[in-house]
């Protein structure tokens, strides 16, 4: 698998608005199915008991801007996704400037970039900008237009199983839930498929079983734990969760609690000898 294939994987998926349940999220998943045909779609409805976790309700969105008195837009979801605070609830209203301001989120410390904000558990509605966009925003008043839905659904995640000659598993997942990010997060589902795709072109009859997932993050994990710990504990002998893998800054992983698993030793192989390695303990 060629490092050009990947980047056209994180290309095509860049600009798909993906949350924890959605259109978004069903659209990547279906996307990583094509490549790697050996995944099953899982579901879990809207409700239902995950341990201690309910599933949320599903979230979808059409269109979201703020709108001055003037007649200029601003925060444009249909130009950047990250404008919309993740799960807002519909809104159409008209607010002063003021009131407005409650429901912006900026990220002072980096003045030019426009922050990712989510409310998956609690309803309530607001905006991204840059600090630099917020403070250009005229006085007067504003119509606050959020097209979105909220309803009973799903919550949907994949998993592959490359049976091997044991029952002995190699895990891998990553996170599929963040727009319009290529670090955090599509270098690692991008890396997860392209591992697949090595595994089974160089070991079609490998010793150990390997098992994929890609799922939302926290709820996707534990809603998947709920259904398959026990199996995963039974078998599971080295773990791996692929995330931010995709800058240029220095090689980088979070070891397990004692640092002494088999996980630990294989990345420590791997990255052996390598100047820019860097453990981040836990």
């Amino acid at each position: 698998m060629s490092e050009f294939q990947m980047l056209k994987w994180a290309k095509d998926l860049f600009s798909i608005c993906r949350s924890i349940t959605g259109d978004g999220t069903r659209m990547t998943l279906s996307y990583f199915e094509k490549i790697n045909p050996e995944f099953r779609r899982l579901k879990f409805k809207t409700g239902q008991k995950v341990f201690d976790w309910e599933i949320p309700k599903e979230w979808n969105i059409k269109d979201a801007y703020l709108e001055h008195e003037s007649g200029e837009r601003y925060a444009e979801f249909k130009k950047c996704n990250l404008h919309i605070v993740g799960y807002s609830k519909p809104v159409n209203k008209k607010i002063s400037k003021k009131e407005l301001l409650n429901h912006i989120y900026t990220q002072k410390d980096q003045p030019d970039s426009i922050p990712y904000v989510t409310s998956f558990y609690k309803e309530r509605w607001g905006f991204c900008l840059s600090e630099n966009q917020k403070s250009k925003l005229p006085d007067g008043n504003y119509k606050v237009i959020i097209d979105s839905d909220l309803k009973n659904g799903n919550l949907e995640l994949s998993d592959a199983i490359f049976k091997g000659k044991t029952k002995k598993e190699i895990f891998f997942s990553s996170y599929i839930c963040h727009p319009s990010m290529a670090n955090n997060e599509l270098s690692g589902p991008v890396l997860l498929n392209a591992i697949m795709h090595y595994i089974k072109s160089n070991y079609p009859k490998s010793k150990f079983t390997y098992r994929f997932v890609l799922l939302p993050e926290t709820i996707g994990s534990i809603a998947y734990l709920s259904k398959f710990m026990r199996v995963m504990k039974s078998n599971m002998i080295c773990g791996f969760n692929l995330t931010c893998v995709g800058d240029e800054r220095a090689y980088s992983y979070v070891g397990s609690r004692n640092g002494n698993t088999l996980a630990d030793d294989a990345i420590e192989a791997a990255l052996f000898g390598l100047s820019k390695e860097k453990n981040i303990p836990i």
